[in-house]
């Protein structure tokens, strides 16, 4: 049987997007979120995790954002250089105290804003506390494949609504190996956020609490688990 992780990235960043993370797990197949701890609507975020103790939550290292504009990408925002391994290590070690102090718990999984961690020295920085807390890092796990497919948007910021649609995600499913497979997610209502990523939000909120999707999952005998679940492995993630 495959076993699928559905994560909501960019938990915490706006109350439009809580609310969009928070119904795709009540209504729909969402069972884990990556949460942006040092946003003003994370508190909130936490809060409502605390009353669904099947979400699991992960931290989703924001070190800046960018986006594509023509042919060039620009920086939205950027909290510390992506070339200074000292300041990056300075600014997770912050990103996770304040998750600890909202949360109450370490982080099930980790990842980054925008993948910034696909690159070094990001991705050592990450991998460190991966092994330190004995939790599986996003890409770099040989225990949990990553699916990054269901996305609205182009690498260059074009929309494909398509690439959300229910026909799209059921595609998806069928071809799931088994094994464990996370599947990152962007639900959201984003009229209360500037980002280029918005009317997209909307339209994966209805893909992923669509009956047929669940029903899929079922035919297709595919089992929804989070990260949780991989609790006993914390040993191999170190």
């Amino acid at each position: 049987m495959s076993r699928l992780i559905v994560n909501a990235d960019d938990f915490g960043r706006s109350r439009g997007i809580n609310r969009g993370v928070l119904e795709c797990h009540d209504r729909g197949i969402v069972t884990s979120a990556s949460l942006m701890a040092v946003w003003p609507a994370s508190a909130e975020a936490a809060e409502a995790a605390r009353d669904r103790p099947r979400l699991s939550i992960g931290l989703h290292f924001d070190v800046g954002e960018w986006r594509c504009r023509g042919d060039e990408w620009e920086t939205t925002y950027l909290r510390v250089p992506l070339d200074d391994e000292d300041a990056l290590r300075t600014e997770l070690e912050r990103q996770l105290r304040v998750f600890r102090t909202l949360v109450g718990r370490d982080p099930t999984h980790l990842d980054s804003h925008q993948h910034v961690h696909r690159d070094e020295p990001v991705r050592s920085v990450l991998l460190e506390l991966g092994r330190e807390l004995g939790v599986p890092v996003r890409h770099e796990s040989p225990h949990v494949t990553y699916r990054g497919d269901f996305f609205g948007q182009l690498r260059t910021g074009e929309s494909t609504p398509e690439a959300v649609a229910v026909d799209a995600l059921i595609e998806l499913i069928e071809t799931l190996d088994e094994d464990t497979t996370e599947l990152a997610c962007h639900p959201g209502y984003a009229d209360d956020l500037a980002t280029s990523y918005q009317h997209e939000r909307a339209l994966e909120i209805e893909t992923l609490c669509d009956v047929r999707v669940r029903d899929a999952l079922i035919d297709h005998g595919v089992e929804l688990g989070s990260f949780y679940a991989l609790a006993t492995l914390r040993t191999i993630f170190r």
